[in-house]
């Protein structure tokens, strides 16, 4: 089938659109993030109203109408933004799969869009169901430096893929890497700020900018330990399918190639995590530490395996 350059090229204008309008969602969450100690401060001040301390009525308004009102508007606009960018972003990558004729995620240009998408949905899913949208920030810069690496160092233009990829299990396998990448790119930043949050709270004198204004410890820890724990069946799947495609077209299921190899030792570390969680004794930190080595090496599998090393799945 041949490319339509046109739709094509619109999809380039929307992925560039959306990456751009990251960005200005990531300002706005970092404004509400900076003004989020006042905000707590006021909400503090009328704590101790309720329980009888007296205040002027001069600061309880300044209070409610600068101090708390403007992180809000602050944070509903890049709520808004956020909402916008994946819209566009979702348009880039439908309008690429059309204008190709295949499922979009045929390189590594095409399979970092997807995934980054995937995180942003992810993250607005969070959001609608808990209070963490202060961390927009942290969770969007990721996003933006990936998107921007796709398209410039990793960017591919439209076209069909090489005769190894037409498969359906380009659709299958790659879509459930796409989606359990996405949701892990999450509960890896969760992961981070835990960290962070714990050696705040251990000693004030660290990360003083940053570890006043992250949710409670604890807090971080279940929300990475719910996300990571709805991505392993799919990440696990995707492995899955991964031998059986492999099977189908290199007459193995397994080959200890570079990337099914680090894919494997992912998996391992994933499941270390799980199971060191769900056991009293090894949450919290340690915990964390596994997590975030675990989402390190879905990174580095995903760059550095299929950039620099060679194997079979170098065309990707």
């Amino acid at each position: 089938m041949p490319v339509n350059d046109t739709l094509a090229t619109y999809s380039d204008w929307l992925y560039r659109a959306a990456a751009l309008i990251y960005v200005f969602a990531m300002v706005f969450y970092t404004t509400e993030q900076a003004f989020t100690r006042k905000a707590k401060k006021s909400e503090q001040a009328r704590e101790l109203v309720g329980a009888g301390a007296p205040v002027t009525p001069a600061i309880g308004r300044i209070d409610e109408s600068t101090e708390v009102g403007k992180p809000e508007r602050f944070g509903r606009m890049a709520v808004a933004l956020t909402v916008l960018g994946a819209l566009l972003h979702l348009g880039s990558i439908v309008l690429r799969g059309v204008a190709t004729g295949r499922a979009p995620w045929g390189n590594m240009y095409e399979y970092g869009a997807a995934t980054m998408l995937v995180a942003v949905v992810t993250w607005l899913v969070l959001m609608r169901k808990f209070d963490v949208r202060r961390l927009g920030a942290f969770v969007l810069t990721p996003v933006v430096i990936l998107m921007f690496l796709g398209g410039t160092a990793l960017y591919t233009a439209a076209g069909p893929v090489m005769p190894a990829l037409q498969s359906y299990w380009l659709v299958i396998h790659v879509a459930a890497a796409i989606l359990s990448s996405g949701l892990f790119l999450v509960p890896g930043v969760f992961s981070v700020l835990y960290l962070v949050k714990v050696r705040h709270d251990a000693n004030p004198g660290r990360f003083t900018r940053i570890g006043p204004k992250l949710p409670e410890a604890a807090s971080l820890d279940r929300l990475a330990y719910r996300t990571t724990i709805f991505a392993f069946p799919i990440y696990t799947f995707g492995i899955i399918c991964g031998a059986i495609w492999a099977e189908a077209a290199w007459g193995r299921f397994w080959g200890w190639d570079p990337k099914e190899t680090v894919a494997f030792v992912a998996w391992v570390v994933y499941a270390g995590y799980l199971h060191s969680r769900a056991t009293a004794g090894w949450r919290g930190t340690r915990a964390a530490v596994i997590n975030s080595v675990a989402f390190a090496l879905v990174v580095f599998n995903l760059f550095f395996i299929n950039l620099v090393i060679a194997g079979l799945h170098s065309y990707a």
